[in-house]
């Protein structure tokens, strides 16, 4: 028997008229019942974030620091048990949902860090003109209001973190709305934020159906939007509203450059191994996953092979399994479609080299090569576990490869060479450059954002503090400086 899951209105624990249910993409059980809130709950929350929003920018540091620090013990007390919450309703490895708790550990322990440091103030004399002589300006950031964060299902737990804590830190009241896919995650924060002393009214996490959203996102009192998701409707809320603060974390078609100074079999074993696992990791669900893999032609044909055997060996089952690299996508409909862009890449001249089988929700690990530069699957973020590999000559045309694709995330370049590295930094289009990795690294502290249509604005703690706030100068006069 599953439990029925309130929401979070204005920091208490509150239930609508109807509820959905949310289901594994492993075995389609329920996994959990989500009560709905009612437009009237909704417009509470807004109302009760809009009234709290001068108390809560005035709140001490160490009052939220001391909230952030909680949060984050209570999350890695009870691990295992989010762990388990997020692999059954997201259907991923239980052993990748572990390492999404611990990331969201360190999100909350670098939001205390920044909220005890942030908006310090700098000072800045006025008197190098004589128009100045005698003042002084102090610069400080305040919230621009009420943050809306929309989180997506791949992280159902770690991107709901990215968008609490920089606010929290900051002092911005915060309505979150986690993924219809996958709410509970993000329901189990409130549990944690629930235990602090936050302001009442800081803080909702509404699970408000997507067909709900748009006066959410138009409403005044919103002034901010951090948004993380897909390219086509990220664009359609900054259409909707030009007059306010978006950032928006879009698609990716992550490339990995393999250039041919890396080239003895260490070198090449080791790229394969990290090529096939963040092609598959998360089911091929993350943005930054490796969609790409662009060798020179001097170790392509020592490269390929080992990729694909790396691949084969990727774990396929059940999510709750410790042995499972790979579990299902986040619905049967996910892995149709991407079964369909196989198909189609194929039927275009691709070779498949392995994998191209789907059964329900999974989509085995997969390899093409020869992929047709018009098909789908080269324009388009997969979001599954579908690799491509291409033979390029050089470091200008493997570079030009990366750079040939509407996306620009990260990319990573195996190199040992420093000089090829910061040509790489320069050249390559991308919001994030992993030299002698995958593109598929973050660290939650960094500034993580892209170019093109990867999206505006940047994550990482510190950086959505800035983007959640603006800057505000006091001129003093009359001082003897």
């Amino acid at each position: 028997m599953t439990s029925t899951h309130a929401f979070w209105l204005a920091g208490r624990q509150a239930t609508g008229e109807s509820g959905f249910d949310v289901t594994s993409p492993w075995d389609g059980t329920t996994v959990g019942t989500v009560s709905l809130p009612t437009d009237a709950q909704v417009e509470e929350a807004v109302a009760a974030a809009y009234a709290v929003r001068d108390e809560f920018a005035a709140t001490p540091a160490h009052v939220r620091a001391a909230a952030l620090d909680h949060v984050g013990r209570r999350l890695a007390e009870r691990t295992e048990e989010i762990a388990r919450l997020i692999s059954a309703e997201n259907g991923k490895p239980v052993k990748w949902a572990r390492g999404e708790v611990g990331r969201a550990v360190s999100v909350f322990r670098f939001a205390a860090e920044e909220a005890r440091r942030f908006n310090g103030g700098e000072a800045q004399r006025l008197d190098t003109d004589a128009g100045g002589q005698g003042r002084l300006a102090l610069t400080r950031r305040f919230p621009k209001g009420v943050v809306l964060g929309i989180a997506p299902f791949n992280f159902p737990l770690n991107l709901c973190a990215h968008k609490i804590a920089p606010a929290i830190a900051a002092g911005a009241p915060l309505i979150l709305k986690p993924a219809p896919a996958t709410p509970l995650s993000g329901l189990i924060l409130g549990e944690l934020l629930a235990e602090t002393d936050l302001p009442a009214g800081s803080w909702s996490i509404l699970p408000v159906p997507n067909d709900k959203m748009p006066a959410l996102v138009q409403d005044e009192r919103l002034p901010v939007i951090s948004f993380t998701g897909s390219e086509t409707v990220g664009y359609a809320i900054m259409d909707s509203v030009p007059r306010k603060h978006c950032t928006l974390e879009l698609g990716g078609n992550g490339a990995a450059v393999v250039l041919a100074d890396w080239a003895n079999d260490e070198d090449l074993d080791r790229a394969a191994a990290r090529i096939a696992t963040f092609s598959n990791y998360q089911g091929g669900q993350s943005c930054i996953s490796v969609q790409r893999v662009i060798a020179d032609a001097a170790v392509y044909d020592r490269l390929l092979p080992r990729i694909v055997a790396a691949v084969e060996a990727q774990v396929t089952g059940d999510p709750n399994d410790d042995a499972t690299d790979v579990g299902p996508l986040v619905s049967e409909a996910a892995a149709e479609r991407v079964e369909a862009w196989v198909r189609e890449a194929v039927d275009a001249g691709a070779k498949l080299l392995t994998g191209g089988k789907r059964d329900g929700a999974s989509y085995a690990p997969t390899v093409l090569t020869e992929l047709p530069a018009d098909t789908t699957l080269a324009r388009e973020e997969v979001f599954g576990p579908v690799l491509s590999v291409q033979r390029v000559t050089g470091e200008a045309e493997a570079f030009a490869a990366v750079n040939d694709s509407k996306y620009g995330l990260q990319a990573g370049v195996f190199t040992h060479d420093l000089q090829a590295a910061f040509r790489a930094h320069r050249a390559l289009e991308v919001g994030g450059v992993v030299i002698g990795d995958v593109p598929s690294y973050r660290a939650d502290q960094m500034p993580y954002g892209g170019a093109k249509q990867s999206g505006v604005g940047r994550e990482g703690v510190k950086f959505a503090m800035d983007d959640y706030t603006y800057e505000r100068v006091l001129v003093l006069t009359g001082l003897a400086l």
